[in-house]
């Protein structure tokens, strides 16, 4: 249930179970990015054990923010942390929260909700019902995204390149997953001027839940994160299914994309080479200004508006005729 919230007239329908990932009574602390509307949401939770026959021997908080941006969230994760711990510890003294909502609060662009005003939320949840969850920075995950999946990444580049609609599963706890959501949308972005309006942005739905089952049966494009492995067998609400290092699709058109082909391994090997590069000058010249999450970001990028231009120039050409030549200037396998 929603404890304690600010504003008091905001539509909070279903983020007690968006800001508790499903299992994670199992862990004793997690964070969580999510979805709600137009808005996007963190949450702390914690699980604290108590001598209590009534909250059957566990007490479990998240305490969340919602705001029109997921990037900057990860400034109040401390804070977040704390506050869970302190409502664990002391329930029903919200001041802390009053003063934070009265420092930070902002107006919500038009539609993104009910209220025109931002919230802080508090669920307090029963140990036999749903499990635990907390969330993270999204930056600095972009090296451990690329150790986790290896090669595997150049799978993922290509469907979230078409935008297809990619459902992440991990058992609790889910926060690293959240930044794996949002890793998978940076393999997908494009800068070219002109093209923004023509190809949707990728779009980060975090962490979702059964309840949000409706809402997905309506979405073309997404990535998102689960602990639900209900949702392997509902086929109809994604096109690729990831668990673990294991990138699956149902789709017969769609898995010949699973195969590593040439041109993969050549774009693998340079993303490599150039990190190695990186590493070596920041060690040699103490350079830091140059980072390993942006040479992996702009690496993904530069390879993504090479793909668009070459195809703008195609379809604008005489015969729009789309060579093996075109092909291998787009980095891409004529063959694959």
């Amino acid at each position: 249930m929603v404890e304690w919230c600010l504003p008091q007239d905001i539509d909070l329908e279903g983020v007690e179970f968006k800001s508790m990932a499903s299992g994670s009574h199992k862990i004793q602390s997690d964070f969580i990015y999510f979805r709600k509307g137009l808005c996007f949401g963190l949450a702390c939770f914690a699980n604290m054990p108590v001598e209590s026959e009534l909250e059957r021997g566990a007490r479990m908080k998240s305490v969340g923010i919602l705001s029109p941006s997921y990037t900057l969230l990860y400034r109040y994760m401390h804070f977040l942390e704390n506050q869970v711990r302190h409502q664990l510890e002391m329930p029903g003294h919200y001041s802390h929260l009053e003063a934070f909502y009265d420092d930070k609060k902002g107006v919500f662009p038009a539609g993104t909700l009910v209220s025109q005003q931002p919230i802080h939320w508090l669920p307090s949840i029963h140990n036999y019902m749903y499990p635990e969850m907390k969330i993270t920075h999204p930056a600095g995950c972009m090296s451990q995204f690329i150790k986790f999946f290896g090669e595997q990444i150049l799978t993922l580049w290509k469907f979230a390149l078409l935008r297809k609609r990619i459902l992440i599963f991990s058992p609790p706890p889910v926060g690293v997953v959240c930044y794996r959501v949002y890793c998978c949308c940076c393999l997908a972005n494009v800068s070219l001027p002109g093209i923004g309006g023509t190809v949707p942005e990728s779009k980060p739905f975090f962490y979702v839940n059964v309840a949000d089952i409706e809402m997905l049966e309506t979405e073309v494009s997404y990535v998102a994160c689960t602990t639900e492995k209900i949702f392997e067998e509902k086929q109809d609400l994604y096109d690729v299914y990831v668990d673990n290092q294991n990138v699956k699709t149902h789709h017969e058109h769609l898995q010949p994309l699973l195969k590593i082909n040439s041109a993969d391994k050549e774009k693998y090997q340079r993303l490599n080479d150039q990190r190695q590069m990186l590493m070596y000058s920041q060690e040699v010249d103490g350079d830091c200004s140059s980072c390993e999450e942006d040479l992996f970001i702009l690496f993904f990028m530069e390879q993504n508006n090479r793909i668009f231009q070459t195809l703008m120039e195609v379809s604008a050409s005489q015969d729009k005729t789309l060579t093996a030549d075109h092909a291998r200037g787009m980095g891409l396998d004529p063959q694959a």
